[in-house]
């Protein structure tokens, strides 16, 4: 039963409207998202708090550089040090919030403003602690090389974890996977559930004790420097989230293949559903707008025939199919199969049979 355009068309602007799939297709227009009255207000102290306190240290730092305050000659050093470092921390601060704030502004995405802001609080942090420190050093150029020792010596140190740190800054800008895309990296397979500052959590799926796909119950970390030096698997693509799979068995030389093909193709259609074939269609179309489009996507199922050293022929059957859903539609496609060309044994011969 053919669906009305009109249907059809919404069904495409909704997979449009998707933010991944926007990504994907480098759409760099974004909607606006405006604060709501409520946050404006919540945030309207913060700001206010570090302005005043910036202004307050500013005036008590000329105050005491021209000597206006009662505070003996010995302790002025010391004490503008002190309020100019407060002074410094306030105007990190409130830059910092400005920048997230902006930030927020104008990306709608969740996942991207969490990530920018963390980045924000990260670096902010280090600027905090370097203002910090300096108040330890009277001497900038003896503070200098000491931190140069300092970092050649970490550097050596905490190699990996330097590594892994640009590998998580590479993931978020590059983003070769994140939170719940399903991937292999090495000869690890699963679903990722969240990925940190040094290390990467994965939900995996086969194992070493299973052979289908199905979660082996285990979690695996990694450190997100594997992303330079292995291969990352996407089976997650917002462009087009399905996989080819096949489902094969073997059947006589004996057996009606014509018969035993159209069967099966009939079979594994009606299995996988209308629906099914909708959705490839409609990411077709959205495939259009890149380089994919030259390529043979088939969203109905086909059927091969193929000679076997043990002298059965092997009948595959290739189909799409959601890459999280593979394991279980291959269960089911089976199961059909075989009830249904059981019925038929004198057109469809297995190998268990006497015939051969």
């Amino acid at each position: 039963m053919e669906i009305s355009e009109p249907i059809e068309d919404k069904a495409l602007e909704d997979i449009k409207k998707d933010k991944k799939v926007q990504r994907a297709l480098s759409e760099t227009a974004v909607s606006k998202q405006e604060e709501s009255a409520a946050a404006l207000k919540q945030e309207a102290p913060l700001l206010g708090i570090s302005t005043i306190i910036f202004l307050i240290c500013g005036t008590l730092y000329f105050l005491l550089g021209w000597k206006r305050l009662p505070i003996s000659s010995m302790y002025i050093m010391l004490a503008q040090k002190i309020v100019l470092a407060v002074m410094l921390i306030s105007l990190v601060l409130l830059a910092t919030r400005f920048i997230k704030k902006i930030f927020n502004r104008k990306i709608e995405d969740k996942t991207t403003v969490f990530n920018f802001n963390r980045i924000a609080d990260l670096f902010a942090s280090l600027l905090i602690l370097g203002i910090i420190l300096s108040l330890l050093f009277a001497n900038w150029y003896a503070a200098m090389v000491s931190f140069g020792i300092i970092s050649i010596i970490l550097g050596f140190a905490l190699q990996n974890l330097i590594t892994s740190f640009f590998g998580w800054l590479y993931i978020l800008i590059r983003k070769p996977y994140e939170v719940g895309d399903r991937i292999r990296i090495g000869n690890v397979y699963g679903d990722i559930i969240n990925v940190s500052y040094i290390d990467t959590t994965l939900w995996e799926f086969n194992g070493d004790y299973l052979s289908d796909d199905h979660p082996s119950g285990r979690i695996i970390r990694f450190s997100n420097s594997k992303v330079f030096s292995e291969y990352v698997y996407n089976y997650s693509w917002p462009l087009f989230p399905f996989i080819w799979n096949e489902l094969s068995l073997f059947i006589s030389y004996k057996s009606d293949f014509k018969f035993t093909s159209d069967t099966v193709k009939r079979i594994v259609e009606t299995e996988i559903g209308v629906e099914m074939v909708r959705r490839v269609k409609r990411f077709k179309i959205i495939l259009r707008d890149t380089p994919v489009d030259e390529l043979d996507v088939n969203e109905y199922p086909s059927v091969i025939l193929r000679a076997h050293n043990n002298t059965w022929v092997e009948l595959i059957v290739r189909y799409l199919v959601e890459s999280k859903n593979s394991g279980r539609v291959k269960k089911k496609l089976f199961e059909a199969v075989m009830d249904e060309l059981k019925k038929y044994p004198e057109k469809v011969m297995f190998p268990n049979t006497n015939m051969q």
